[in-house]
């Protein structure tokens, strides 16, 4: 019998070993407070770096859609779609979630080196805490679409509840992109400085500033493509939901849905096979 052997017999594991997937899931959601809490108190510590507080929430993603608007707007012309500037500003609002929650999960483990290095957890609360994080920070810009909307002539409705379950999509979705790129990130640290760049390409080609009918209207083939696009599909749910005049592509929200439950499921499986590499590589 080898010391491994003579170990297990008494009941000794190796420190850091890996837990089964059951027992790591369950240990995770034992840590949901702990979880939840830092992501409140990093909001909490972002806000009281700026003096404009909860405002910069708000300010930042505003004066971008208003200065890519402006300029999309122009070079699209006739091509613009109907209410520009309520549809870039739901667009805008509802992108920043992703981007927010790709770039911040990607440097979870690497940017917590000290803590993943020092105390025993499941590591996949880290990810997990970063886009939480981001859900919150995106609850005021929420707040700001209610009271502008109407302004510009869309009215609340009942469909604007339909923005919870959108949202529980929504962040099974970031957070299974936010699980990949954790791990990824650990095994190439290059990543991190390309995947703002990656992002902004995103940015540009999700429909955020424009309609995938009116431009590709050339281009059927396309326009289909558009229609299995999960970032190009939450959008255009949300906009059907705020936005009176437009209707919801009863599809899109069965694909979408499959789309966020599955790289949910898959991004937990390969953030927990690597679970015993972060804090050593």
């Amino acid at each position: 019998m080898d010391v491994a052997d003579e170990a297990a017999a008494r009941g000794l594991h190796r420190v850091g070993a890996r837990s089964p997937l059951r027992t790591y899931l369950r240990q995770a959601w034992t840590r949901r407070e702990f979880t939840f809490s830092m992501a409140r108190y990093r909001v909490l510590a972002d806000l009281e770096g700026n003096r404009l507080g909860v405002l910069w929430l708000v300010i930042k993603p505003s004066l971008n859609a208003v200065v890519y608007g402006l300029i999309f707007g122009l070079i699209q012309g006739d091509r613009r779609p109907p209410d520009y500037a309520a549809y870039v500003l739901v667009g805008v609002f509802m992108f920043e979630y992703f981007s927010s929650s790709l770039n911040a999960g990607a440097k979870s483990i690497t940017g917590n080196r000290s803590l993943v290095q020092s105390l025993a957890f499941p590591r996949i609360t880290l990810p997990l805490a970063e886009v939480i994080e981001q859900l919150l920070k995106l609850m005021p810009m929420l707040g700001v679409l209610i009271v502008v909307l109407p302004f510009m002539g869309h009215m609340p409705s009942w469909q604007w509840l339909l923005m919870i379950p959108l949202l529980m999509l929504y962040t099974l979705f970031n957070a299974g992109v936010a699980f990949f790129c954790a791990r990824l990130t650990v095994h190439v640290r290059d990543l991190a400085q390309l995947l703002p760049f990656i992002s902004r390409i995103l940015f540009f080609t999700s429909g955020v500033l424009f309609d995938v009918n009116k431009i590709f209207s050339k281009w059927p083939e396309l326009i289909k493509l558009y229609d299995i696009y999960p970032l190009y599909q939450v959008l255009e749910i949300a906009r059907g939901l705020l936005m009176t005049d437009r209707v919801v592509n009863p599809a899109h929200w069965i694909s979408f849905a499959i789309w966020s439950v599955v790289l949910f499921v898959a991004g937990v499986g390969f953030f927990w096979s690597a679970e015993e590499r972060y804090g050593r590589d």
